[in-house]
């Protein structure tokens, strides 16, 4: 469950992705516009993990994980988007989610598992009231076929470090889990639009690769948001 406090940003989290986003082999020019976002949890409970679904002008929507830490994150300058000041939490640096174990981790185990997005809570006055969603994610490993749901056995996956390289459609990301075994996970950065690809179709792909594969495990993480009933690939996660 995610934590939210009513807070002033400065800059917005718009504001500070428009100086980002069009300098990415992905990205594109001209004004942003949110049209979605969830949530992740850190299991320790000390990185805030948002999803933002971005559009510029009339381009494709655009699918930006972020981090958010109460300190710099050690090795990982080149993943940093740039610093704002949370009105109640103080500064906060934010990064490229791809360049950040945490998500990395995190988004491993949703997507393995068949985890979800997580519920958001408002914490007003020393309660919480729950927040409707309506941008949702879900992993399609662990279950039969997306949409089960039976619940499944959670393996967490822990990265300690990751490499990432980004290119005109999505970024790869490749770490060790410590448990054993390599990691490689796809963030699809252009979800909805021109190049995009439905989760059917995903899917589709994903079973017959695995049909002719030797070993590993691979799953997808898919998505629905305003204006975009029907799941899109987010992501994958292939584990050797």
């Amino acid at each position: 469950m995610a934590l939210l406090h009513k807070a002033v940003l400065t800059p917005s989290k718009l504001e500070l992705l428009q100086g980002w986003v069009p300098a990415q082999p992905w990205g594109g020019g001209g004004a942003l516009e949110q049209v979605g976002a969830f949530r992740f949890d850190d299991p320790a409970g000390e990185v805030g993990i948002e999803t933002l679904l971005v559009r510029a002008g009339d381009g494709p929507v655009l699918h930006v994980p972020l981090t958010y830490r109460s300190a710099p994150l050690e090795g990982a300058g080149a993943g940093l988007i740039g610093t704002m000041e949370h009105s109640l939490l103080g500064e906060r640096w934010v990064y490229d989610g791809a360049a950040d174990p945490v998500y990395a981790s995190v988004l491993a185990t949703v997507v393995l598992n068949g985890g979800s997005h997580a519920e958001q809570h408002w914490v007003i006055d020393g309660e919480t009231v729950e927040k409707p969603l309506d941008t949702f994610a879900e992993g399609t490993g662990g279950a039969a076929e997306l949409g089960a749901t039976a619940p499944v056995p959670v393996e967490p996956v822990v990265l300690d470090a990751v490499t990432v390289e980004s290119g005109p459609e999505s970024s790869l990301v490749r770490g060790r889990a410590r448990s054993g075994g390599e990691l490689l996970i796809e963030v699809v950065r252009r979800v909805a639009g021109e190049g995009s690809v439905s989760a059917e179709d995903a899917a589709s792909a994903a079973r017959a690769e695995a049909a002719t594969a030797v070993s590993g495990e691979s799953a997808l993480l898919v998505g629905r948001w305003p204006g975009e009933p029907a799941p899109r690939l987010l992501a994958s996660a292939t584990r050797a």
